[in-house]
């Protein structure tokens, strides 16, 4: 008798293990199915603000090129009549505090590092960071070399304060420099940016340039004025730029991030109704074989 029961005893509890894994496996899909999907409002509302913001700054960068272009002509155009202007060099690098978007801080960085191999030993060099990006992408190879850090930067639209006080720091913070450089991402289109420098001297060299004896009366408080404002209008149209830049780019990188979480929602609610599907068909097929084996 007792080994009759046997087998419809093991038949009856041996389904439990089966389906307790079956409805874990439920649960889990169940759980990072809502997961994907509280990840995907968050990258479209994402996209949402960053289109917001970018066609405000579109709008805001046609005017204010004109500041960064218009600074930097002279330097592009003035004969320095210098040797070797550059024995000691400033770098500027303009990123922003702010992530999740794709590729527009990095490429900076990757720019800044290709230019410091490429500077002689003999050569000393300076680093002001604007956003913690490039401070945290620079900091672990050439922390020796920041001279200014400034963070807090990208929550809100760039202006003219804001290059002020970065020129302001530079020429103020005691750094006898030759040359300088500054590094950020020119607007191209909402889908491409361009990874460009603009490049500035220090007043002492730009006083001794040859071509400045054409001008009367220019005095070092005239040339610290001009360097000073220049340096804020460049530094301005910089930082215009790179805003529209970062904006675009961040509005694609959380279109293609929604787009691919709604894939993987697709991909995982078809998991959920076959593993589901699955689960109902054994538990008829088990109630139906204990049936069977009761009679």
């Amino acid at each position: 008798m007792a080994t009759v029961l046997a087998a419809p005893v093991r038949a009856a509890f041996a389904p439990v293990g089966q389906q307790a894994r079956g409805m874990a496996t439920l649960k889990e899909i169940s759980m990072r199915l809502k997961s994907v999907k509280n990840i995907q409002k968050i990258t479209k509302s994402m996209k949402m603000v960053s289109a917001a913001k970018f066609s405000r700054a579109e709008r805001e960068l046609k005017p204010a090129r004109v500041f960064g272009l218009g600074a930097n002509a002279m330097y592009e155009r003035v004969d320095f009549g210098v040797a070797n202007p550059e024995k000691q060099r400033l770098m500027i690098v303009l990123t922003s505090d702010r992530g999740l978007c794709g590729s527009v801080h990095s490429s900076v960085v990757k720019n800044v590092r290709n230019h410091l191999n490429d500077i002689p030993p003999d050569t000393g060099v300076k680093l002001v960071t604007v956003g913690d990006k490039a401070k945290s992408l620079l900091q672990a190879k050439h922390r020796d070399k920041f001279l200014v850090t400034l963070n807090e930067y990208g929550r809100k639209p760039p202006c003219f304060d804001d290059a002020s006080f970065v020129a302001k720091q530079v020429l103020e913070s005691g750094y006898t420099f030759d040359a300088g450089t500054i590094f950020y991402n020119q607007y191209k289109s909402v889908v491409s940016f361009k990874t460009s420098k603009m490049a500035f001297v220090s007043p002492t060299v730009l006083e001794a340039a040859p071509d400045m004896s054409i001008y009367d009366e220019v005095d070092e408080d005239v040339l610290t004025c001009y360097t000073e404002f220049s340096l804020s209008a460049m530094v301005y149209g910089a930082m215009k730029e790179a805003a529209a830049s970062e904006q675009s780019s961040r509005m694609t990188a959380m279109d293609s991030a929604s787009k691919n979480a709604g894939e993987m929602i697709d991909k995982l609610t078809l998991t959920f109704n076959r593993t589901r599907q699955a689960v109902i068909t054994r538990e008829l097929i088990e109630i139906i074989s204990g049936a069977s084996a009761l009679e």
